[in-house]
This record gives C-alpha cells, structure tokens and sequence, in this order.
C-alpha cells in the first residue's frame, strides 16, 4: 500500500489512478485526486503538514 499524496489514503500501486511526475509514479484512490495533483502537483509535494489534504469525499 501506498499514500495518495492529495488526500491521504492508502491506495494499493494496482490502481489505474496513477501519474509519473519528474521520475516518480504517484498513486491515487480516484480520479479526483488524480486531476487536483495534475492541476498542481508541486502544491502536494511541498506540503509538509496535512493542512493542504484535499477531502475527496472517498
């Protein structure tokens, strides 16, 4: 399992919601989160608290 970087959940890596951003595959529960990372993703990936957590409603 790992974490999708928007909202937090874990996700197993055989999800079709799935991206490759500078050399690293990232993993989503759904493809919600997969557009909000798509939009911005250096806004999930700078985040350091929780406080950006998108809330997919998942």
């Amino acid at each position: 399992m790992v974490k999708d970087i928007v909202c937090g959940m874990e996700v197993g890596k055989d999800t079709p919601y799935k991206m490759e951003y500078k050399g690293k595959t990232y993993y989503f529960c759904c493809g919600y989160c997969l557009e909000e990372f798509r939009k911005n993703p250096e806004k999930y990936l700078s985040s350091k608290s929780g406080d950006d957590l998108y809330s997919c409603g998942c």
